[in-house]
């Protein structure tokens, strides 16, 4: 089974461990005997979603938006989770755009989306200013008929 994430990448760190929790719990009611987890491994939910698949033993594919992404937009706190969750993967598929952007993250959840059987979408539920966020990602989901297992453990917040 396939499942890919979005979601909020301004997790506060109190919240980590309760989303992280979370998804282990969803993802372990899947009972699937082959799981690949999608991630743009983004800051906050998609490396939380990252390290959990591994964690739980399943295979992890990783969507680049483009090809400066890691110099351009991975914080330098975020870089060694970053990094190893790269070495990690077992494919790395890089968007076809030089600069990371809101078209390249477009095309990065289309990339994810078209890929996937189940979308967990951590959320708390806002509207998103932009199409390239997570509420733009569920929307899509949903009218597209992946399924969407929304993700906000009480007590989470974004900081």
């Amino acid at each position: 089974m396939r499942v890919g994430v979005t979601g909020h990448m301004n997790l506060s760190d109190e919240s980590v461990p309760l989303v992280a929790e979370a998804v282990r719990a969803h993802l372990a009611t899947l009972d699937v005997p082959s799981l690949v987890g999608v991630s743009c491994l983004a800051r906050g939910a998609d490396s939380v979603f990252a390290e959990v698949v591994i964690e739980l033993g399943g295979r992890l594919e990783v969507v680049l938006p483009s090809s400066n992404y890691r110099e351009a937009k991975v914080k330098p706190d975020h870089v060694p989770q970053f990094d190893r969750l790269l070495t990690q993967a077992s494919e790395v598929k890089t968007m076809p755009f030089d600069t990371a952007n809101r078209d390249a993250y477009v095309a990065a959840n289309e990339a994810v989306l078209g890929t996937v059987d189940q979308l967990v979408a951590v959320w708390d539920g806002r509207p998103s200013p932009d199409r390239g966020g997570t509420a733009g990602a569920v929307e899509e989901a949903r009218a597209r008929g992946v399924k969407v297992k929304v993700i906000w453990p009480e007590g989470a917040t974004r900081s």
